[in-house]
């Protein structure tokens, strides 16, 4: 190597190691506010303060159609740090820990092996295995000015300020008139309504001037031209409904971007510009890497839409829902740019079904009460009822989603085009939230469920198959579930058992009654849910459950739990093994203790 080549690589490197070469790369700085919809003035809410972020949308690039992929943070958070869809990982339901498998990377990573400098403040919540090494600090105290000076960062700020649990104390004195407030029209006018939704524009105003705290920071350091920042919700909400509900109110999120001019070009809608793109938790990752320029890995599912590396717009949003804490239910939903189609799994369960946590805002049981004497009206009392297998939204005339259009023969075309959306995208990511969480929990202690579902034991065809029939509450389908509670299939003997359940086929008992000796826990508690709510053999089923408690697996205590709930006096064989498990001490995750202590409850009551 000759004299010059030496100086040209060495002024090359010079030039790269600078700090000012290394700022040319943009900051990333996400500030994410947690459980709230487009309630906001710059989406048009009119009762909303909230002057910070409506002045940064006005310089910035408003998305009208962004969505979170689930309607809770677990879950969700799962998605936005992966890149990939939670149901074709088995990260769906709420506060798991299976693993995800060992290509996948948490995102943040593939930033500081470029050099950049990866703080979380602080909430993490990502519903599988840990990756620590994601972040250079994750903690109350992390934040980018610890860097060392020139390192590009890529910083995240969450604010808990408006969080549900913001909701479990009332204030006695609010900012927000709570006789001012406009109810959705599913919520009757209860004091405590009332009270929880001023309760909560009160928060959304301090989470506003937090943002506006952070920004000032940013400014203040001299940063602001340098960063590209984000402002998004981690899932929709709060009241009940909203969160963990498959509706706008649940899914449907504020998305704020704001690219400085040195970095405009990295989008195409100018900004203080609104897009009608759609955009969805899959897309935040591809999209960080593409505007930083590292390339994004192709396992991801999602498209960025924004910087070098943008994809064409999709045509759909999807969005899952799995277990919610304590209670298990299970959909999926497509939206568009007009309709939302959700497709309910289990039917026959209610909407609110009680959940510990939820309950503990006052505004829940007023709401709760009022169902129970009869004064509600038919859109407030639908909460309180059991679903329909399919429910079809034109959002844009509909935006509480309240009218189901899914039996309209008016659009038919619609409900076929969405369903057949959905039906393409569980078979395409290979959805493994249709096998029950109780065999979920065995896989995974070997095998991570992305994989598993590509080994060729996951007979997904035909498992989709099955709880599409099984779950359609077409009585004509009840002799091919009876002979499936025979086949090899666990995971189709569930379903077969579950559908059963939705149609309350007491035709079934003699089958049913074979189906409690399944050598699978999870086979043997949907057969006894469906001989209890038909009627056909009440003490087997019980029987049965009360057997199930004492299973090592936590996941199949719960799934036994949430049947017996059903089952008022009848519960008392049960008692003394429930009493077993509420009295346990709480470990990380204690969804079985709580659902027992809530069955214990109820039990009491009914005597």
């Amino acid at each position: 190597m000759n004299k010059l080549t030496c100086k040209i690589l060495l002024a090359v490197l010079t030039i790269a190691l600078h700090p000012a070469f290394a700022q040319d790369r943009p900051n990333i700085l996400w500030i994410v506010s947690e459980d709230n919809t487009i309630l906001l003035g710059s989406y048009g809410d009119k009762f909303a303060t909230t002057p910070n972020l409506d002045q940064f949308a006005t310089r910035s690039i408003r998305y009208k159609n962004a969505f979170s992929t689930a309607p809770v943070c677990a879950p969700s958070r799962n998605t936005l740090i992966t890149g990939m869809y939670p149901p074709s990982l088995g990260t769906e339901h709420m506060r798991s820990t299976y693993p995800s498998p060992s290509f996948v990377k948490f995102f943040p990573k593939y930033l500081r092996e470029a050099g950049y400098y990866t703080t979380n403040n602080a909430k993490k919540d990502y519903n599988t295995t840990d990756q620590t090494d994601a972040w250079d600090e994750s903690s109350a105290k992390a934040t980018y000015r610890n860097r060392k000076p020139g390192r590009p960062f890529f910083a995240v700020f969450n604010l808990n300020v408006s969080h549900e649990s913001s909701l479990h104390e009332p204030l006695p004195a609010l900012k927000h008139d709570p006789e001012k407030v406009t109810l959705p029209p599913y919520h009757p006018a209860t004091p405590e309504l009332k009270h929880d939704w001023a309760q909560y524009y009160d928060k959304l105003e301090e989470m506003d001037r937090q943002f506006g705290e952070l920004l000032q920071e940013l400014k203040d350091e001299g940063l602001a031209e340098n960063t590209i920042v984000f402002y998004y919700a981690d899932n929709g909400g709060v009241l009940a409904r909203s969160k963990r509900f498959m509706y706008e109110s649940g899914l449907h999120i504020p998305l704020i971007v704001h690219l400085p001019p040195k970095y405009a070009h990295l989008a195409e809608d100018k900004q203080g510009s609104v897009s009608d793109r759609l955009v969805t938790f899959l897309d935040f990752a591809p999209t960080v890497l593409s505007l930083v320029d590292i390339k994004v890995p192709e396992y991801m599912q999602g498209g960025a839409f924004l910087g070098k590396q943008q994809k064409a717009e999709p045509q759909y949003a999807y969005g899952f829902r799995g277990r919610m804490d304590e209670r298990i239910d299970m959909s999926r939903s497509v939206r568009d740019k007009k309709y939302r189609y959700i497709r309910n799994y289990l039917p026959n369960k209610i909407y609110g079904q009680y959940l510990e946590y939820l309950w503990r805002a006052p505004s829940v049981k007023s709401w709760e009460d009022l169902y129970k004497a009869g004064k509600l009206n038919a859109v407030q009392s639908k909460f309180w009822e059991p679903k329909p297998a399919e429910e079809l939204f034109d959002v844009d005339a509909d935006p509480h989603n309240i009218h189901n259009l899914a039996d309209d023969p008016k659009y038919k075309k619609e409900l076929e085009r969405l369903r057949k959306a959905n039906e393409q995208w569980v078979r395409s990511y290979k959805d493994v939230g249709f096998i029950p969480e109780a065999i979920i929990y065995e896989i995974a202690k070997t095998t991570p469920l992305y994989d598993y579902a590509r080994s060729g034991k996951y007979s997904l065809e035909k498992v989709v198959a099955m709880a599409d029939i099984a779950t359609s509450r077409n009585a004509v389908h009840t002799p091919a579930l009876i002979k499936a509670l025979a086949d090899n299939d666990p995971v189709i003997r569930y379903w077969a058992a579950t559908g059963l359940t939705v149609l309350q086929a007491s035709t079934a008992k003699d089958a049913l009654q074979k189906a409690l000796k399944d050598p699978e826990v999870a086979v043997r508690i949907a057969a006894a849910e469906a001989l209890y709510v038909t009627g056909a053999d009440k003490s087997g089923a019980v029987a049965t459950l009360t057997e199930s408690l004492k299973s090592d697996n936590p996941y199949a205590r719960l799934q036994a739990l949430n049947v017996l709930d059903l089952t008022g006096k009848d519960a008392a064989p049960a008692i003394g093994a429930a009493e077993r498990i509420a009295g346990q001490k709480p470990e990380m995750f204690d969804y079985d203790i709580r659902a027992a202590r809530v069955l214990l409850n109820n039990f009491k009551n009914s005597q």
